[in-house]
């Protein structure tokens, strides 16, 4: 803590100011209670002993940010934009895109949390869906009747006949690798 007027400041502020940062690109996370916890203290310090503020971090607490409403009881900041945290994505159906050909999301059993898994070649491989020698090959490489883990790609790869229609593929079914 470094003084300030007579009084302690926090060692977030005092960073801040020593590294030339705006209180409005905190360095804590957005949202957190730490978050608040700064914007409220040089709030405080601004208004009572004359913290010289950028005009950017002035307008910054001229609005609500830092205060909270109750709302259906449940305490909601202000002037801060929210997430909907319990918008949930498609569970189990897999998709085109992402990083790799194909991904999904899927609930770990072990966390609860939700995973995105992703597989597929991106470098312009097919998929031989049509080919029963090429089927039989992947299904023993890959050792497609032993994988029973839903976080895993292997899994997924190994059920794509499954979803080929809804994935755009030609050929597939509800026969195994």
């Amino acid at each position: 803590m470094v003084k300030f007027k007579n009084h302690l400041i926090s060692e977030s502020i005092k960073y801040h100011i020593a590294k030339d940062i705006p209180f409005a690109e905190s360095i804590f996370r957005y949202g957190s209670e730490k978050y608040f916890e700064v914007i409220n203290e040089v709030r405080r310090r601004y208004e009572e002993e004359g913290l010289e503020l950028t005009p950017l971090d002035e307008d910054f607490l001229n609005s609500d940010i830092g205060n909270f409403a109750e709302v259906d009881g449940v305490d909601v900041p202000l002037d801060f934009p929210m997430i909907d945290e319990e918008e949930t994505p498609e569970l189990n159906k897999p998709k085109r895109g992402g990083p790799k050909k194909y991904y999904v999301y899927v609930r770990d059993p072990s966390t609860k949390n939700i995973k995105k898994v992703t597989w597929g070649d991106t470098t312009g491989l097919k998929v031989k869906l049509n080919d029963p020698g090429a089927r039989k090959s992947f299904a023993a490489r890959h050792r497609c009747h032993m994988q029973n883990d839903k976080t895993t790609a292997a899994y997924w790869a190994c059920r794509l006949p499954y979803y080929a229609k809804s994935l755009g593929l030609s050929g597939g079914g509800s026969f195994f690798w």
